[in-house]
């Protein structure tokens, strides 16, 4: 049985072509790729990339300046924050969230719109292998070779599993059978049509929107199409500590608002979504609104 893609990539010894990940003795990080014959420079001297070719990883290697620096394969984390950007990338906390809570399985049939720089559908493909089916969109086509080149440079070349169209989602989604959709796009709400024809009673949508006033948009979206069950939003926030003997305590900056997360799940065709037991907030809806809760009777 054939390893999956990009496995062989990471474990064994360094090789020519692999990712390394420098930390100095200040926890900064450098990522560049072994050639042979090459050498690394840094503001405290250089070293040959012959050096690490062969060794195992984990090694430590010193520069002409003799300052050591350890070497590794970059996590998919870091690589995502280090490699080349287009669009802002899916922050690996938020990637983390939507693999969890879309619940993205091995096999999966996912569509993506909103490549950006590749961060994601690295994050999704890793997650579905081989045997899934990733289908992204991207309306920009210089987006698109970032993307492409990033994703490719991770897994060693193309992903069995991934089809990178470049153009808009509503204009050309014709898979069925979806299993998970995943919108990273400042509209999500003009594509709810076309999700709804393509995911699977059961799939889930998850929408990831960087404004209060694309989650408000969104989530009311969501539930005026009908055909999702509530729509459950959110955020996450990212805080390392500090630890050395007797001082712990939290690290001064963290990683707070990168963006908000909705996801519903899709209902079977003809059924209508369970009426909301929550009683809107006094004022969350104009004068003219007629819905559910209207006059301060509790929803059914």
């Amino acid at each position: 049985m054939s390893e999956p893609t990009g496995a062989a990539r990471r474990r064994g010894p360094f090789q020519v072509g692999d990712q390394v990940q420098l930390t100095d003795p200040k926890g900064r990080h450098y990522t560049f790729t072994l050639e042979a014959g090459k050498q690394f420079h840094t503001h405290k001297g250089a070293f040959p990339h012959d050096e690490l070719i062969g060794a195992p990883e984990g090694s430590v290697v010193r520069t002409t300046g003799n300052v050591a620096y350890l070497a590794l394969r970059p996590l998919l984390p870091d690589y995502v924050l280090s490699m080349p950007r287009g669009a802002a990338v899916v922050y690996p906390k938020d990637a983390g969230q939507i693999l969890a809570m879309a619940d993205i399985f091995p096999g999966a049939r996912v569509v993506e719109a909103g490549v950006g720089s590749g961060s994601l559908s690295s994050f999704l493909l890793r997650a579905i292998g081989d045997q899934g089916m990733l289908h992204s969109y991207e309306r920009r086509a210089d987006f698109a070779e970032i993307a492409k080149g990033n994703v490719e440079r991770y897994f060693g070349g193309p992903h069995p599993a991934w089809q990178l169209t470049v153009g808009d989602l509503q204009d050309n989604l014709s898979d069925t059978d979806v299993d998970r959709v995943v919108l990273d796009m400042l509209a999500p709400w003009e594509c709810l049509e076309a999700v709804r024809k393509a995911l699977v009673p059961g799939g889930i949508l998850c929408c990831y929107v960087a404004t209060t006033t694309q989650l408000a948009r969104t989530v009311e979206s969501i539930r005026e199409i009908g055909c999702f069950a509530e729509p459950q939003p959110w955020e996450s926030m990212v805080r390392t500590w500090h630890v050395e003997g007797l001082a712990v305590r939290p690290d001064h900056r963290m990683i707070g608002h990168t963006g908000f997360l909705v996801t519903a799940r899709r209902l079977a065709d003809g059924v209508e979504p369970p009426m909301r037991r929550r009683r809107p907030a006094k004022g969350a809806y104009g004068e003219d609104y007629e819905g559910p809760g209207k006059g301060g009777s509790a929803e059914r």
